[in-house]
């Protein structure tokens, strides 16, 4: 499976490294928030990266909702297991609960298609900052914090028409921000289309912290250290590669 070296097994627990989480959202998600960063004062893994494990664990149900519960920081050994037959939670040693998981109809593991549906909706959600956040930002005349941009994830949710098909391509059909207070709530709507026919929905939630009043200078700063730490990324990633 393509997610095996994003994170490693510990007497049956799952552990991920900042380096790992670090590695799968630069890589696989395109996504450089610095709170993915090994260094960061607030590292957290991405919620993307525990939603790609418990699909390759679990399989791919025709409904799937996933609520993030709590930030997983570096190397914490978590438990994927189910709870009930319509549950599945990820959880430390402690009973702390980070990822709650509710699943119901028809499952599919077929891990060609588990992984297309993977990379695609990962993907997806790489191009949040700045393709699809910043216009919704500049639009409502609000954004995040400069200095400390804080995106969190706080749902997603999907639901299939079927799990019997192939080449699964997700394309936003919907974007909207409601501001309240200094916070941001933000959702987010794909359709998923396969063989080129729709067949599904995937839905989004996002939290944004520190709102404050737009201002283009301060967000042409924010995207022009995301386009380096990008282009930094890239390049680590051809020195790892040929080393």
């Amino acid at each position: 499976m393509f997610l095996d070296r994003f994170y490693s097994v510990r007497d049956g627990r799952i552990c991920i490294s900042a380096f790992q989480a670090s590695q799968f959202a630069k890589e696989v998600a395109g996504d450089f928030n610095p709170i993915h960063d090994p260094d960061a004062r607030r590292f957290c893994v991405p919620g993307d990266l525990l939603f790609a494990v418990v699909l390759s664990r679990f399989g791919l149900s025709q409904n799937m909702t996933f609520r993030f519960r709590s930030l997983v920081g570096d190397s914490i050994p978590l438990a994927f297991r189910e709870n009930g037959e319509h549950g599945i939670d990820v959880c430390d040693d402690n009973g702390k609960v980070y990822l709650e998981v509710e699943r119901s109809g028809a499952i599919t593991h077929d891990e060609q298609f588990i992984e297309d549906f993977t990379r695609g909706y990962v993907a997806a959600s790489g191009k949040n900052f700045p393709h699809t956040l910043k216009p919704l930002m500049e639009s409502r005349g609000v954004m995040f914090n400069p200095d400390r941009p804080m995106v969190m994830y706080e749902s997603m949710s999907l639901a299939l028409d079927t799990v019997d098909a192939s080449s699964p391509e997700l394309e936003l059909s919907n974007a909207d921000l409601e501001a309240a207070g200094k916070r941001g709530n933000v959702t987010l709507e794909y359709q998923l289309t396969a063989d080129s026919k729709p067949v599904g929905e995937v839905t989004k939630r996002l939290v944004l912290g520190g709102l404050r009043p737009y201002s283009p200078e301060a967000m042409a700063e924010v995207i022009e250290e995301f386009y380096r730490l990008k282009a930094r990324g890239a390049d680590y990633g051809s020195e790892a590669a040929s080393s």
